[in-house]
């Protein structure tokens, strides 16, 4: 697909309902991983803009808030019906600006779709709860009250789902929302705001601020009307975030790091575990934070695991993503390279066996994009640093073990607690293996990856702050509590003093 698909050279921030180019009047170059083409110009925009996007956002609120939750669900409706009108296109604009192949890009965009026609369904639930009183004649119940404007900042890997997962139970909820998308892929936010100003909503309901998380992200921070803060991102950042929203007493949602694992025990169906392996470390170039880049696997069948992903890994086929044959894309930037070949440095330094891979593919077809060959590791043990430290890269470390407990243990020995799964054929093992994994997020034979927009994504530890994107556990996120009573004695009923 030709640049033909992008309509704007330099793009522009969404504040108010209108589109506005940077009062910095700086950009930044988008690039496509896979040939490292320039595709747009991003904003670098300043705290001017964040203190125009939060005040349009908090006028905006007070209106939406009244508007009924039903009809508030109605433009998620039509935002998912354009989406969907539109899938193709915004796949391959995906693909171009993230590098993915095409078929994950188009997952991807049906995530989105997905989570607009259910956060839409949430319009006519966002339950509440009644109780009984404990006095005579009088009623008691609780509802879910927006929080006011919430602040979202996500990530490049997954720059539509992840933004639904936010804004949308959000914006259906009753809140107004300021957006700060990821500067390597803004393409996806810019088509986003397009759709949602096609779709209806109210003008500063929605605003997108491009620019440096330095710069946008915390400026954000700062502004007191901004009451929640959704980040998906690096632990170093998440931390920042959590401190300084932590003086301000607002309240964050974190989803951060992930060093998950598959667990493959002798009994286990070898053919079926290997394709979960190979999805799971080498989608997306293992650029997900529920990427599998460990594998714990029973001492009986490590050779044999060895022998067929090496088999398996030989086979893939490595380029653009626009590519249908294709199954692994680029590496989003050079930075991500080079992070990748430290690890593989560590990885050799401290024992572990290189099978195959560990090397930029810089040469030939490859020569023009972020290209890193699928790698794999063997005689890890669970101290190393290939082991307990987040790659983001087609990597992955086989672990030898003797027993589940063995490999339960060293699942759990690493700072994060998003993602595992194990492949066994005895019932016994996959009931101990999901209530002993400390992880968000079990999967039983299958790989580590392919979360379903209906339930929590997140998990413990270093992964999160205890929040969840994602299903009905998001609107928590973005509501209050608030709870109601009704006395209707006429007369002065006071709590607990007063029970008989």
């Amino acid at each position: 697909m030709s640049r033909q698909l992008i309509k704007d050279e330099k793009l522009r921030n969404y504040i108010n309902g209108k589109w506005f180019f940077p009062s910095t009047e700086k950009y930044a170059d988008v690039k496509n991983p896979a040939n490292l083409e320039a595709l747009v110009q991003v904003p670098l925009s300043g705290e001017a803009e964040v203190a125009a996007a939060t005040g349009a956002a908090k006028i905006a609120q007070k209106k939406w808030a009244l508007v009924p939750a039903p009809q508030r669900a109605e433009v998620l409706y039509r935002v998912g019906l354009l989406m969907k009108e539109r899938k193709e296109e915004l796949s391959q604009l995906l693909t171009m600006e993230n590098g993915k192949v095409i078929e994950e890009a188009r997952g991807e965009v049906q995530e989105g779709i997905d989570m607009a026609f259910y956060m839409a369904g949430e319009g006519r639930r966002l339950f509440g709860q009644t109780t009984p009183s404990e006095l005579k004649d009088k009623f008691a119940m609780s509802v879910r009250a927006p929080v006011g404007v919430v602040g979202i900042i996500t990530p490049w890997n997954f720059p539509i789902a992840i933004a639904t997962w936010k804004s949308f139970p959000a914006i259906v909820a009753g809140n107004a929302v300021v957006w700060k998308p990821a500067t390597e892929t803004p393409i996806m936010a810019y088509e986003l705001a397009k759709i949602f100003e096609e779709a209806g909503l109210p003008k500063g309901v929605i605003n997108v601020v491009f620019g440096s998380g330095s710069t946008v992200g915390e400026a954000m921070l700062e502004q007191d009307d901004i009451r929640v803060i959704s980040f998906t991102g690096s632990n170093d950042v998440g931390r920042n975030i959590a401190a300084k929203c932590g003086e301000r007493l607002k309240k964050v949602s974190l989803e951060m790091g992930g060093k998950n694992a598959v667990i493959v025990m002798d009994d286990a169906d070898l053919s079926l575990a290997v394709e979960g392996i190979l999805w799971s470390a080498f989608g997306t170039s293992g650029q997900r934070c529920t990427a599998c880049s460990r594998v714990m696997v029973h001492e009986d069948l490590k050779e044999e695991l060895e022998e067929r992903l090496q088999v398996e890994i030989a086979k893939l086929t490595i380029g653009n993503g626009l590519d249908e044959s294709i199954k692994v894309g680029p590496v989003i930037n050079e930075h991500g390279l080079n992070k990748i070949k430290q690890y593989i440095e560590i990885g050799k330094d401290e024992g572990a066996k290189l099978l195959t891979g560990g090397y930029v593919m810089d040469s030939g077809e490859h020569a023009a994009g972020n290209y890193f060959a699928p790698t794999l590791f063997t005689d890890a043990t669970a101290d190393m640093r290939i082991a307990q430290e987040e790659i983001f890269g087609p990597v992955v470390s086989l672990i030898p073990v003797t027993s589940l407990e063995e490999a339960i243990e060293i699942n759990n020995q690493v700072e994060f607690g998003l993602s595992s799964s194990i492949f066994t054929r005895d019932v016994n093992k996959v009931f101990a293996a999901q209530r002993d994994l400390d992880t968000g997020i079990v999967y039983v034979n299958a790989g580590t990856t392919g979360a379903e927009i209906h339930l929590p994504f997140g998990g413990t530890k270093g992964t999160g702050n205890g929040h969840r994107d994602s299903g009905v556990a998001a609107l928590d996120v973005f509501t209050e509590w608030k709870a109601i009573y009704v006395d209707f004695s006429g007369k002065l009923q006071r709590a607990q003093i007063d029970v008989e």
